[in-house]
C-alpha cells in the first residue's frame, strides 16, 4: 500500500483518518520536520518512500520542476485544495486507492 507524507500545512487529523482506511501516513510533526525547507521536506518523504501531500501548490510545482531538471526522483506530489480535513481525507484515500505507486512516481497530481 502507498505511504503518504503530509507537510505541516496539512491538518494532522489526516493521519488517523487515513490510517483508519489502512494507509501509512507520516506527518512533519511526527517526523520532527517542522520548519524545514520544502526541499528538505520532499527529500524526507523520498527517504520514507512516501507520496508527498501539501496545499502549497506554487512552491511544490516549482520544486517538482527543479527535481526533474536535476534528474532526481520522488514518489509523487499530491497538491490538495484547502478544504475540510474530512473531505481531504476522503479525496486522498480515493486517489490512493485508484493509483499504484509507479503511476504516481515523479508526477504532480491535483485533488
Amino acid at each position: 500500500m502507498i505511504s503518504l507524507y503530509a507537510d505541516e500545512d496539512v491538518d494532522v487529523l489526516i493521519k488517523p483518518l487515513l490510517k483508519a482506511k489502512g494507509f501509512t501516513v507520516y506527518t512533519t510533526l511526527d517526523e520532527t520536520m517542522l520548519g524545514k525547507t520544502d526541499r528538505e521536506q520532499l527529500k524526507h518523504a523520498i527517504s520514507l518512500k512516501a507520496v508527498f501531500l501539501t496545499h502549497n501548490r506554487v512552491d511544490f510545482e516549482k520544486l517538482a520542476a527543479q527535481f526533474m531538471e536535476e534528474g532526481k526522483e520522488y514518489f509523487g506530489i499530491v497538491l490538495a485544495t484547502r478544504r475540510n480535513v474530512y473531505e481531504l481525507a476522503r479525496r486522498a484515500a480515493r486517489f490512493l486507492e485508484m493509483h499504484k505507486l509507479d503511476d504516481i512516481k515523479n508526477q504532480v497530481w491535483y485533488i
